[in-house]
């Protein structure tokens, strides 16, 4: 795979440090705006990629195949259409896109052309996480689910000073929901499928979700799924059977050691990720299914995005969460 990348973020410097690790993967161009070149040729330079380049479709008119997308959320639909248009991969962080609408058109665009196109999404490619799907029958009748990720953001000082960063601003498709509820989302969606309905309960401050409690209902159980930048607790996941219980102390993320509790008083501690950064699993599989021209596999990778994607949009809007995404015409 020749990788070209789209953004200079915090995003893009933890996965340029994995790329030791990927040998099915070149990065041969970083491009930015003219305004990051210090950072651009910093990034160049340390990791040794070929190209910068300061306008998008000098990198799409590159040698690049694919294109990894690490813009803020508002950008992704834009930068991905534009990047599929031109016959490229692409790889877009999460959330794939502001709405379902959305990712249906990069969907049905990328089938037409035979493209692949994965959502950047760590969870469902972690050793950890295969093993909790596969231990679920020892629960039993699933009853309860809860994922808890609250992380207090530094950038929520400044929201409360007025200060609006693109995490915390409609406009830039932020919100509680898009960055950290979805990681719950996905860890839910991947084990059990589509709920059979959907509600939201937000706290909302300048007409954005700093945190909020999503409700989804499987009718043989329910789940929680609680998403907070506004305030923090002990990270908690756990998957309640009537076997039994799964139950994770860390973010859904990463998904790091589990254990499986049993009611007749037995338990087990599981760890089998297998490299220390959570992104490297998921890049490894992209290059893979690419090498393989896997396509059969990516579009059902990418049903699983739509499922997700569906829910956050009808989350945001049964609690009135607008997006400026939300008025354009597509």
């Amino acid at each position: 795979m020749k990788l070209g990348i789209i953004g200079t973020g915090m995003i893009v410097k933890e996965f340029l440090t994995i790329t030791s690790y990927l040998d099915d993967i070149k990065v041969v161009a970083i491009c930015g705006r003219k305004n990051s070149e210090n950072t651009i040729n910093e990034l160049k330079n340390k990791y040794n990629i070929d190209n910068a380049f300061y306008n998008y479709d000098e990198l799409l008119n590159s040698d690049v195949d694919t294109i990894y997308i690490a813009l803020p959320n508002n950008l992704h639909f834009e930068f991905a259409k534009k990047a599929i248009e031109a016959n490229k991969n692409v790889i877009v962080e999460k959330p794939i896109t502001s709405t379902y609408k959305e990712a249906l058109v990069l969907s049905n665009l990328a089938k037409e052309k035979g493209l692949f196109i994965f959502e950047a999404i760590t969870n469902q490619y972690l050793p950890n996480y295969k093993k909790t799907k596969e231990l679920l029958p020892k629960l039993g009748n699933i009853k309860i689910v809860q994922c808890n990720f609250s992380q207090y953001s530094s950038r929520y000082d400044k929201f409360k000073e007025g200060n609006i960063l693109p995490v915390f601003d409609p406009e830039f498709s932020g919100g509680a929901l898009m960055d950290l509820n979805i990681y719950n989302i996905h860890y839910v969606v991947g084990l059990f499928g589509k709920p059979k309905n959907v509600e939201y309960y937000a706290n909302i401050e300048r007409g954005i979700d700093t945190s909020g409690i999503l409700v989804l209902d499987y009718k043989i159980f329910k789940c929680i799924c609680i998403g907070a930048k506004d305030c923090k607790a002990p990270i908690s996941n756990n998957i309640q059977g009537d076997n039994g219980c799964i139950h994770q102390d860390n973010p859904t993320n990463s998904c790091e050691k589990f254990e499986l509790l049993m009611n007749d008083g037995t338990s087990l501690l599981i760890d089998e990720n297998n490299y220390d950064h959570r992104m490297v699993n998921e890049f490894i599989e992209f290059a893979d299914i690419i090498k393989n021209n896997d396509i059969e596999k990516c579009y059902k990778i990418l049903a699983h995005t739509l499922i997700v994607s569906e829910i956050q949009t009808i989350a945001r809007q049964k609690s009135g969460i607008v997006f400026k995404a939300d008025m354009n015409i597509i």
